[in-house]
């Protein structure tokens, strides 16, 4: 059972990225002092580094927790379709049309403040293709028992990365996309299931 003090360390934790989002939304990751941070949750700027460290380790947790937020709809549409090649379509055309929607990612995929948050998701964003590669392998692998770990895991982390080269450079729509990177797939899925099925 979660303790009081658990829980209140949780409100205060989702408290400061709230805050943080907002911030990191307006103004980027340079301009961001943590001090306005602390201001912005109504605590002081010692807690924030208290339950971070420093501004890069929040700034970190804020995309962490964004991801979160990504995978957990991508989920819900991927459970929804009908076979893998179906659920990657969804989940690539849900990604895209919200990270449209979604502030803080809207901004660092745009111009201006928002600018110096985009190494987070290139450059610096080893930590979101690793969590969403392990959770999206995850997914397949109940669509497709059969489809070997490793085989899963490669297939997801070239999903991942497709769907945030479409983020960055977007010169199609959510639903062309998702066509690109399924037509793409296809063939390499198609193989995969086929040669684990027959060596199961």
């Amino acid at each position: 059972m979660t303790s009081f003090s658990d829980r209140t360390k949780a409100s205060l934790r989702e408290a400061l990225l709230d805050a943080a989002t907002e911030l990191l939304a307006e103004r980027g990751f340079t301009t961001l002092r943590m001090a306005d941070v602390a201001a912005h949750a109504g605590v002081s700027r010692q807690t924030v580094y208290n339950e971070f460290g420093n501004k890069a380790a929040l700034a970190q947790a804020v995309v962490l927790r964004t991801t979160s937020e990504f995978l957990d709809g991508i989920r819900l549409r991927v459970e929804d379709a009908q076979d893998l090649l179906g659920g990657i379509r969804e989940a690539v055309v849900y990604t895209i049309e919200h990270a449209r929607e979604n502030r803080l990612v809207a901004t660092a995929l745009g111009t201006g403040a928002g600018e110096d948050l985009l190494p987070l998701l290139t450059t610096r964003g080893e930590p979101i293709l690793t969590v969403a590669t392990e959770v999206t392998a995850g997914q397949y692998r109940e669509f497709e028992p059969s489809l070997p770990a490793g085989s899963a895991t490669l297939l997801a982390e070239t999903v991942v990365r497709l769907s945030l080269s479409h983020l960055v450079m977007p010169t199609h729509s959510a639903d062309e996309a998702a066509a690109s990177v399924v037509a793409v797939l296809a063939p390499a899925i198609r193989a995969l299931i086929t040669d684990s099925k027959g060596t199961s």
